[in-house]
């Protein structure tokens, strides 16, 4: 299955429309032709819908895609040239076979080998990985991925999501158009070769980290139904360091393509919610103990689970004799010579708080001088991943910290500090564990890091390194922690001493605390955690990832989807089969047919958008619609609103048969020339003197808040304030009326951007009923039914007209009741906005108008 690449990679980074469209062939199990690339369309405009009979909805395979495969590659000789050979890299977190214990579930990785192959050798090598290991290299040119790896990602989104702004060119990557280009075209390198191996209906596809951020848009633009997690392992930075960036909404937009985010912490999601609120305007809710996000008709669901470690292959290591005589080495160097080992294992980079560690040690020794030659500090140094200016640094200040703690403290044979700069085996690693006293990673803003974690179970140990370590059968074991609380993992470690990196004092007080605490205090913090990493491993993780996964993807089939948007801000709506678009034809078709009509119009986000326009007032044009169909004899045009009959008298004068309904239909009247009346008992306002004040109390703490005072009701408005701070005074407020007002005849709700007070029994289903009712003491039973409504007291409206049919609704007649937006409702179509509404409505007037016209020139002849 040959296809058409796409012609400009870099069309979809610059929002330009891309040039595939969904694919709507079924895709076999596997290909094991490798570089073929998946078929194409053309067409940018049409985003076909998926057809959810052809599906099914068990899980079968996981498609794992990640930056880098979890393999080893390396050439050797044979003969007169060299091969490739391959075997799985242990130390990968993502080498989940033997992870997740289901021999039912296939595995499939997607990614890049750490070693470059040559373009002539790329097809064999996909050959030999993907028949032997069900890998699918991805192979990228070099100059694209140092723009894709060293560049955007390494030298832009990795400092940005640890808090690093690029205030000045020597702080990180100023953003560069051309690096978030090769960024996105890698991301679509990476969904053609997912397109080789996936079949869209059946496979699950995990995507893993911020190298892949925009990959979800790609593969939701061709396959609209497929089922897709993605899950972050950096820190997610607060929105006022993510908002800098300049491609934040586009990434957000990708992200929300996904059916399921995961995070490590709750932080991360909070701080990712909160961006999606404040540059999107999108809410979330919590539902039996699930977050979720409504998005177009989907729900995109956040995980909060910190990922484990390989259990399995760590007590292998454990195991090994190679591990037992390094163990050995370490005693005789340490243990041997009165000496307690303190470790520190961190990547050489800005991030891991190395010097900080370094200068806490310093400290240590200064205020505690019988530690000096007693305690030595072992800084394992992993090779940085990044390249730049930074890393020299970092490299040059360690060296030199070391450098002058070892000459003002050291003695012939001892070094306090000593730092091993050369990559170390992963058994030799594992020793250092198993012989240190304490393990201390005070990185100053890391995601995950599993160092402790892997501390804790080297330090359980077996009995084999029990007999090296001169301990008594089974005896408890123990182990200490001194972590940053700016890691991932402090939050699962509660037995640890929680330190502020950038405080030396407190890190090297924590130190002390560690090297002097009981061993009995030891081994229950040691028991607790063990308790904890032993039984939350990586393949829980991976297994608890993927049922939330299932779950959320577990209706796709019964939905119906659609697709809309260009380039990064394409993104699909998933609708209930039953809720439709309201088409124009459709419902001018009704509108001709029929004689007795009904139409409910809401006011503001209907007619009216809800906008941060001052000036709420109608347009001439709405004006002149609503007169042009209030003139046809045979409709009722009823305006249902929350706002005041004062303000909507001013406004609608000019519409001589329009019915107004004011506060939410607490007033009402018939026709402009008519007194307005109530079918609510009249109210006492006397509650008004409780409300007003705790109102006013809020709006004071909250700025941007206003309250409106109707005649009947109480309005606390925050649209104009900070989201998330209004969102949360608005939860405060609505308990605190209710707890005032209990006694009081009035119901409290929430709306949009705001928190309403008003009369028991009032809503604007009562207006439906009472139009309604009057239509029949005049003999007239509509057959005609229009009702638009876009938010929860419209609800109201919708359920009535639904439920009126064969009573004061003809029984046959054309009823449609309609939202704004896709969105859970009880109407039954719905339209995208109210630019949609009011052509809508001008099209109906159109027809009135032809109507009225006819019917004057045979009057006049």
């Amino acid at each position: 299955m040959v296809s058409k690449s796409y012609s400009n990679l870099l069309e979809l980074a610059s929002g330009e429309a891309p040039s595939f469209g969904y694919m709507n062939r079924r895709i076999p199990r596997i290909m094991t032709v490798a570089g073929l690339i998946s078929d194409v369309d053309d067409d940018p405009v049409d985003s076909v819908c998926s057809d959810p009979s052809s599906s099914t909805a068990h899980r079968d395979r996981i498609i794992m895609v990640a930056n880098q495969l979890p393999i080893r590659a390396q050439r050797r000789p044979d003969g007169n040239r060299s091969c490739w050979c391959f075997e799985w890299d242990e130390n990968a977190l993502l080498q989940l076979k033997d992870g997740l214990g289901d021999d039912d579930i296939e595995v499939i990785y997607v990614g890049c080998l750490k070693e470059e192959v040559h373009p002539s050798e790329q097809d064999e090598v996909s050959q030999t990985l993907l028949e032997t290991f069900k890998c699918v290299p991805t192979f990228l040119p070099a100059d694209q991925f140092t723009k894709f790896y060293h560049g955007f990602c390494k030298q832009q989104l990795w400092p940005l999501f640890h808090y690093m702004l690029p205030l000045s060119p020597e702080l990180g990557g100023r953003f560069n158009r051309s690096l978030w280009q090769a960024y996105v075209s890698v991301n679509k390198i990476f969904a053609d070769r997912i397109m080789e191996v996936i079949n869209p209906e059946d496979d699950y596809v995990w995507i893993h980290d911020y190298h892949l951020m925009v990959l979800p848009t790609f593969l939701r633009k061709r396959f609209n139904r497929v089922k897709l997690g993605f899950f972050l392992h950096s820190p997610f930075p607060s929105s006022e360091i993510y908002k800098t960036l300049p491609v934040r909404e586009e990434i957000l937009r990708a992200l929300l393509n996904s059916d399921l985010i995961g995070f490590h912490t709750f932080d991360y999601a909070r701080h990712f919610l909160s961006c999606c609120s404040r540059m999107l305007g999108l809410s979330y809710e919590s539902e039996r103990g699930y977050i979720g996000i409504e998005y177009y008709g989907r729900t995109v669901s956040i995980k909060i689970l910190p990922v484990g470690i390989h259990m399995g292959q760590l007590q292998s290591v454990l195991k090994m004799p190679q591990t037992e005589d390094k163990v050995c080495e370490l005693i005789k160097q340490f243990s041997d010579q009165g000496r307690t080992l303190l470790l520190g294992v961190d990547d050489m980079d800005i991030f891991k708080g190395i010097s900080l560690k370094l200068l806490a040690m310093e400290q240590l020794l200064i205020q505690h001088p019988e530690y000096q030659g007693k305690v030595v500090l072992v800084q394992i140094a992993n090779p940085a991943r990044g390249r730049g200016k930074d890393v020299k640094e970092v490299q040059a200040e360690t060296k030199a910290t070391v450098k002058r703690i070892n000459e003002t403290f050291g003695k012939p044979g001892y070094d306090p500090v000593i730092l091993i700069e050369e990559p170390l085996k992963f058994y030799e690693r594992v020793a250092y564990y198993v012989v240190a006293e304490c393990c201390l990673v005070t990185a100053v803003r890391d995601g995950m890091n599993l160092i402790p974690y892997e501390y804790i179970i080297s330090r359980q140990g077996n009995e084999m390194l029990d007999k090296v370590l001169g301990l008594a059968s089974s005896p408890k074991k123990k182990s200490m922690l001194v972590v940053s609380e700016f890691i991932g993992c402090s939050p699962s470690l509660s037995g640890a001493i929680r330190v502020n990196p950038w405080n030396i004092d407190a890190v090297a007080d924590a130190m002390d605390s560690a090297l002097e605490m009981a061993d009995s205090e030891k081994e229950l913090r040691h028991e607790k955690h063990y308790r904890y990493v032993s039984t939350h491993d990586v393949g829980y993780w991976a297994r608890s990832f993927l049922q939330d996964l299932e779950r959320t993807c577990r209706d796709h089939v019964r939905r119906r989807w659609w697709g809309i948007g260009f380039g990064l801000s394409f993104r699909v709506v998933a609708l209930d089969p039953n809720f439709k678009k309201l088409s124009m034809e459709h419902i001018v078709s009704a509108y001709k047919r029929t004689t007795t009509r009904a139409i409910l119009l809401d006011y503001d986000g209907t007619l009216m958008p809800q906008s941060s326009t001052i000036d709420k007032s109608p347009s001439s044009k709405s004006i002149e619609i609503l007169s042009s169909l209030c003139r046809d004899k045979n409709n009722m045009v009823f305006l249902v609103s929350a706002r005041s009959r004062k303000m909507l008298s001013e406004w609608f004068s000019s519409c001589e048969n329009l019915g107004v309904a004011a506060e939410h239909g607490y007033f009402l009247r018939m026709r402009r020339d008519e007194e307005w009346e109530t079918h609510v008992a009249a109210t006492d306002c006397s509650w008004k003197q409780i409300a007003e004040p705790v109102m006013k109390l809020y709006t004071e703490t909250t700025d941007g808040s206003t309250i409106e005072d109707k005649e009947t009701a109480l309005v606390w408005c925050y649209e104009d304030a900070d989201p998330d701070f209004g969102s949360c005074q608005a939860k405060e407020l609505l308990d605190h009326l209710e707890s005032v007002l209990a006694n009081e005849p009035v119901t409290v709700k929430s709306g949009q951007n705001n928190v309403e007070v008003k009369p028991q029994g009032v809503s604007k289903g009562l207006v439906a009923k009472r139009l309604l009712s009057a239509m029949q003491e005049k003999g007239m039973y509509p057959d005609f039914v229009l009702c638009i409504g876009d938010d929860r007291s419209d609800e109201d409206m919708f359920e009535v007209i639904t439920s009126s049919m064969g009573g004061p609704i003809a029984p046959r007649a054309e009823v449609f009741a309609c939202t704004v937006c896709r969105k859970p409702s009880k109407a039954k179509y719905y339209l995208d906005d109210t630019t949609e509404i009011v052509r809508l409505l001008q099209g109906l007037a159109c027809v009135s108008e032809q109507v009225v016209s006819f019917s004057s020139e045979q009057i006049v002849c």
